[in-house]
């Protein structure tokens, strides 16, 4: 019997996660032999996940190791995991990550209680480390698999894989506010550097960063919403904001016992980033420096026996260095026996691949046009080929494609339409591709490395909910702004029992830099609040404004010093577009976002007041002062230099235009963007006689949580745009 269809979308059907068709199979590794391929998963459609295999020989897979019982809540984690998740926006539970050993073939899996390592089918998990007095962070093998690193209370530990007592290979941390071995929060939030150290390819020593922050000033957040009061109640941050001191960082290499540390020369400018850090394979250590105004990257190799340094390159940029993962050294090449290295570079305006030899010079371009190259996804050293990501055809959609490092144009393997994510095994062979549409839910097949044709499914689960949801597929559209720039937008329209239109239109927007809404990919069919408010009769509405990413260094450049301005020009461009069409009535236009899209839509209530009638603003940064340094300046520059931006920039600056409704919502733990900028806009709204509600959760950081919480919040939303839209 056919599963019966909802007849209209339930807000509880909002707020479950995982979202409809999305329960599927996440950190995908083939084993070190090629005969598996692992990954994590909930059988039961919930967020534990557990750790399963899947045999090719076979074609099953069985589970491998299921969670322990205290991993399943997030009470049971300690204030150091809270946070690394929120960095990474991760709202899965149980075993959410694990690291095969190639040379041994063993598995280590951090849990909430302590190490395990996982030796093999039908044996026990082996307790590594349990219990500790202290949180473990940051747990690897060495390359040979014979050791396991951690950092634990600020300092660097080594232990045997085989069990032992682990020992301590840093000090000078504990007890005076620095950190040896972890990413600051910098590095992590906005750098996307999420590790502190890294083990060298013999497996002899480990590169650390040492951390300072005792120069920045304490931001303490008190957790108003608990029943005791006491420590517990409070935490305290060392939270640069813009235009303020940052982390001082240094680089040090110390060996896998510990001793003397060798520290490294990063420059005589100590106000940098250290943005990436890797070993290359024949012992030397590189590092990428950012300057403190994000406009020149210099990648420097160390040779540790004589201390000597060298500049592989230098990127520069009138806009700004986006940071990326793209350095691939190689032992060899054929017209260069000492071998040489990937690198991309947007200097054409786009992201593309470039190959050089040893000591950074350049050989040759091996990608080019007006598109990005988006990843590296592996290299076939032997047959000399690359494989990458990319937007060739279209930058809605991302698709593998390879190239000869001898030059000539890249071969695109991936051939159904949407987003792709691959991951290569070791003999570049095979690959796993992980397929999505707005028409399909992610897939999970297996490829011939060769020419692309598909050999296996390995999953392709059904979610019964597809069946029982009406969840109408969103149509992609494209439209000119004022200016003639082409802009890619979604539109979610009403059930046709609402007639054909103008309809009472919501945007949902987000706006900002280093991210990109509108793409062919089933996320977009399963924004579950757009799908909501279109079943109640609303047109939703989303647009990638001027800014957003995967459109080239161009596209992005007029935010530069400028934020809150473009951005709502190209969001009432949208509008109009909407209103010509016929499918918007003008009278009837609210918004809706988080965080940046929290600034976006109170930046468009304000300037552009004759477009739009309500906001709902999330989580808002309302000053980019009170921002942290390295996202605000990249994209503001510093404010003792551009304080007109900052002043302009700021949605303060326009409130005495708002003349629509208001809801702020907020959650008082958010450690991102504080409740600070809330309160101070609220002081501002008092002082220009400006009505709002608030919103507020108190136990919630800047990613809303909690079930019943998140249930109410969309309760709120929903009803203010139905009162006042």
């Amino acid at each position: 019997m056919d599963p019966i269809r909802q007849q209209h979308l339930e807000l509880t059907d909002v707020v479950q996660f995982p979202l409809p068709g999305l329960n599927i199979p996440g950190s995908l590794t083939f084993s070190p032999d090629g005969r598996f391929l692992t990954y994590l998963f909930s059988p039961d459609g919930g967020l534990v996940r557990q750790l399963y295999g899947y045999d090719f020989a076979a074609g099953t897979a069985q589970l491998l190791i299921a969670p322990g019982e205290r991993s399943g809540s997030e009470e049971n984690l300690s204030l150091e995991e809270k946070l690394r998740r929120e960095r990474l926006r991760q709202r899965e539970l149980g075993i959410t990550r694990y690291e095969w050993s190639a040379k041994t073939g063993h598995i280590l899996i951090p849990q909430p209680d302590g190490l395990y390592v996982f030796v093999g089918e039908g044996e026990p998990l082996r307790p590594l480390l349990t219990n500790p007095a202290k949180p473990i962070q940051d747990a690897h093998f060495s390359p040979n698999g014979q050791w396991v690193s951690f950092v634990q209370d600020a300092e660097l530990y080594v232990m045997p894989a085989a069990g032992g007592e682990p020992q301590q290979i840093t000090s000078g941390a504990r007890g005076t506010g620095k950190t040896n071995g972890l990413a600051e929060y910098i590095a992590q939030e906005e750098l996307a550097r999420r590790h502190g150290y890294w083990w060298s390819p013999d497996s002899q020593k480990l590169a650390f960063v040492e951390v300072d922050e005792t120069h920045i000033p304490i931001y303490r957040i008190m957790h108003q919403g608990k029943d005791a009061v006491g420590d517990a109640a409070q935490e305290d941050h060392r939270y640069p904001f813009a235009g303020m001191p940052n982390a001082r960082v240094r680089l040090g290499v110390v060996g896998r016992e510990g001793g003397e540390v060798q520290w490294l020369d990063l420059g005589d400018d100590e106000d940098i980033y250290l943005a990436r850090v890797k070993w290359l394979p024949n012992g030397r250590l590189t590092a990428q420096i950012l300057n403190r105004e994000q406009t020149q990257l210099d990648l420097l190799a160390f040779d540790l026996q004589t201390g000597d340094k060298q500049q592989l390159l230098r990127e520069t940029s009138d806009v700004w260095v986006n940071l990326h993962h793209i350095f691939h050294p190689l032992k060899k090449l054929s017209e260069h026996a000492s071998g040489g290295f990937i690198w991309a570079s947007e200097r054409t305006g786009f992201r593309h691949l470039y190959l050089f030899d040893a000591d950074g010079q350049e050989i040759r371009p091996l990608t080019h046009g007006d598109w990005q190259v988006d990843s590296l996804a592996g290299v076939d050293a032997e047959n000399e080929v690359v494989y990458f990501m990319a937007t060739k055809e279209i930058p809605t959609e991302s698709h593998l494609y390879q190239v000869s490092l001898l030059g000539g144009e890249p071969h695109r393997l991936t051939t159904e339409p949407g987003l792709h994510s691959v991951v290569l095994d070791v003999k570049r062979g095979r690959f796993v591709d992980v397929q999505q549409s707005i028409e399909q839910p992610p897939s999970i097949t297996l490829h011939s490395l060769a020419d692309g044709r598909s050999l296996v499914t390995i999953f392709a689960q059904p979610d019964e909910r597809l069946d029982q949801l009406p969840l109408p597929t969103p149509e992609i559209v494209t439209l000119q702004n004022r200016d003639g720039v082409l802009l890619y937008g979604a539109i979610y329209r009403p059930p046709a029992s609402f007639g054909q239109g103008p309809f009472p239109t919501i945007v949902s927007v987000y706006g900002g830099p280093h991210a990109q809404r509108v793409t062919n990919n089933w996320f977009l069919t399963v924004d579950m609040r757009a799908q909501y408010l279109a079943s109640q009769g609303f047109l939703v509405f989303k647009l990638d404004n001027q800014g957003s990413a995967r459109r080239g260094l161009a596209f992005e450049a007029p935010l530069k010093h400028n934020m809150g301005d473009v951005e709502v020009a190209d969001q009432v461009d949208g509008v109009r577009w909407l209103v010509a069409q016929g499918l918007t009535d003008p009278d009837h236009v609210g918004i809706y976002g988080w965080s940046y899209g929290g600034y976006m839509s109170l930046m468009c209530l304000a300037r552009a007041a004759d477009t739009f009638r309500v906001a709902v603003a999330g989580a808002p940064v309302t000053h980019w002062d009170g921002y942290d340094t390295g996202y605000t300046e990249r994209y503001m520059g510093l404010p003792q230099q551009n304080l007109a931006g900052y002043e302009v920039s700021s949605v303060m600056h326009h409130l005495d235009k708002i003349t629509g409704k208001l809801l702020l919502v907020h959650g008082l733990i958010d450690e991102n963007v504080h409740f600070r900028h809330t309160a101070r806009l609220i002081n501002a709204l008092i002082a220009t006689r400006k009505t709002y509600d608030l919103l507020l959760f108190p136990d919630e950081r800047h990613m809303p949580r909690k079930a019943d919480g998140r249930l109410y919040m969309e309760e709120q939303i929903a009803n203010y745009f139905k009162k006042h839209l």
